[in-house]
């Protein structure tokens, strides 16, 4: 609902509510070491009155914020990255935590771990480009685990439907998978036992399925707790272990295909038109027909050497050095289009997905350019 140009609610929410979207969607585990992801100023018991979402929470923003009635940020890059000594005002970071603080604004930062899933920052910078057959270039491991239970057969259903609705079962483009196997169990309860079937003090044997399905670490406290509900013994055996496999959901960068070969400065005019840029930093052109773009959003010169490994016709990110312009190598041409513009749509990432989880919410878009980066044409 909308009045006089201001939206409005219709119940009360708390920031604790976006907050758990926002973790289902971006695990914080999936952050790298060096991140500091979360909630970073504000209580998330606090009533919300409006959503802010930005690649960068700045003084502006702060203020943008007040002036809109919205009493949470959502960006991207967090405000405080590293430890903060004082906080006297004496630069930007300390101005927008003195401000978040002065005016009860809740600042919330969603940085590589919305970087490190596939329909992340790196899937909407592909949309710009219409990249189709989508992978995560780099994939994470040591991500997933496995489950092993072992149930009575008449019980398999109702135990693996359980699991599967907590987001076990999950690989790839299918879903529900779980790998069972019939056997025998036996086990003997003692005076104090209350045993769904058999009796006290007496061994029984049942005829039990073995049920293994896969799931990511972050989900272990979820879907040991489904399967401790829907586990029809007083005493669930279960085991739980690490798997080294590639996550090939989760991971840096992304590497896609354009639905048909392009000419690399056709490739470098499509950059110029859908990101806004008036500049393009690239290693030499190759003289050969585009078709595979691997991509990382912000600073990804750390991938070129994988999207060369890959066969990608060509790269696109942020921030390389001078000299890391020679890993290309002459096999692949390198764009660099700049932190901010390889990111900026993050924003419109955000507004889209608390949209769709709240849609009679306030959730705006920032009107602050928040690019510290300029250009003298």
């Amino acid at each position: 609902m909308s009045i006089g140009g201001f939206f409005t609610y219709i119940y009360p929410m708390k920031i604790v509510e976006i907050i758990k979207v926002l973790e289902k969607t971006a695990p914080l585990l999936l952050q790298e070491s060096y991140d500091n992801a979360g909630l970073l100023t504000g209580s998330s018991d606090w009533d919300c009155t409006g959503i802010i979402c930005t690649l960068d929470a700045t003084e502006e923003v702060v203020l943008e914020a007040c002036k809109k009635g919205c009493n949470l940020i959502v960006a991207h890059h967090p405000i405080i990255f590293s430890g903060l000594k004082k906080i006297t005002g004496k630069n930007y970071i300390e101005k927008t935590v003195i401000a978040a603080i002065k005016n009860d604004i809740a600042i919330y930062a969603i940085h590589t771990n919305l970087d490190n899933i596939l329909k992340g920052v790196n899937d909407k910078i592909a949309d710009k480009l219409g990249l189709v057959n989508r992978k995560v270039l780099t994939p994470k491991t040591g991500q997933l685990m496995k489950l092993f239970t072992f149930v009575p057969l008449t019980d398999a259903d109702q135990v693996r439907n359980a699991l599967f609705e907590t987001g076990a079962g999950n690989i790839g483009n299918y879903s529900e998978t779980s790998f069972n196997v019939q056997g025998t169990g036996t086990f003997k309860g003692n005076e104090a036992s209350r045993p769904h079937v058999g009796e006290q003090g007496k061994r029984h044997e049942e005829n039990e399925v073995k049920i293994e399905v896969v799931f990511p670490s972050w989900l272990q406290f979820d879907i040991v707790a489904a399967l401790k509900i829907a586990h029809p013994y007083e005493e669930v055996a279960y085991d739980i272990v690490s798997l080294s496999n590639d996550f090939q959901q989760v991971g840096g960068g992304l590497i896609g295909e354009l639905p048909e070969p392009m000419d690399e400065v056709m490739v470098l005019n499509m950059l110029k038109t859908g990101f806004g840029l008036s500049v393009i930093k690239h290693t030499p052109l190759l003289g050969k027909k585009i078709k595979t773009i691997a991509l990382c959003g912000g600073a990804g010169s750390f991938l070129i050497n994988k999207a060369i490994a890959v066969g990608a016709d060509f790269y696109i990110t942020g921030d390389i050095k001078y000299h890391e312009f020679f890993d290309a190598n002459s096999k692949i041409v390198v764009a660099d289009i700049g932190h901010w513009e390889s990111e900026q749509y993050t924003s419109e990432l955000l507004v889209e997905l608390l949209q769709y989880n709240f849609p009679t919410f306030a959730i705006l878009k920032t009107e602050v350019d928040t690019n510290p980066v300029k250009y003298f044409l």
